[in-house]
């Protein structure tokens, strides 16, 4: 649980970071438009509740997809498939853009143990030997 927390953190704060810089705030007002427009389109169009209509557009652009909701009408078939052809690309590139304000920690555990000096072999002198017993 306290790794889930940490990346919830590390998340808000790659988000604040990133908000500074116009390029990755456009993308990311582009991600949240595309979204709300997304859900009120499948929430007018197929009758879905508000909720229902952001799952299945999260689902759709993580390409996820469940199955669990698919569009009935013929409109909404279309429209689901430029929604997922421009969505994806600016979801994916937001989120590629939102990895570049990851902080690097070079003291995170891995890159501990990744440069941690192997210990050196005992000096052969020091170890006692069993005497044999033949």
């Amino acid at each position: 649980m306290p790794a889930l927390f940490i990346f919830l953190l590390r998340l808000i704060r790659g988000i604040r970071d990133g908000l500074k810089e116009p390029e990755f705030r456009g993308l990311f007002w582009s991600v949240v438009l595309i979204l709300l427009g997304g859900t009120w389109f499948y929430h007018r169009v197929e009758g879905w509740s508000w909720l229902d209509s952001f799952y299945f557009s999260v689902i759709t652009l993580t390409t996820v997809g469940y199955g669990d909701f698919s569009p009935q009408t013929a409109v909404g078939k279309i429209f689901t498939i430029v929604y997922i052809i421009l969505g994806l690309g600016v979801l994916s590139s937001f989120l590629l853009l939102l990895a570049n304000y990851q902080p690097t920690n070079s003291s995170s555990l891995f890159s501990r143990l990744k440069n941690r000096r192997k210990r050196p072999l005992p000096d052969s002198d020091l170890i006692e030997k069993e005497p044999d017993t033949d």
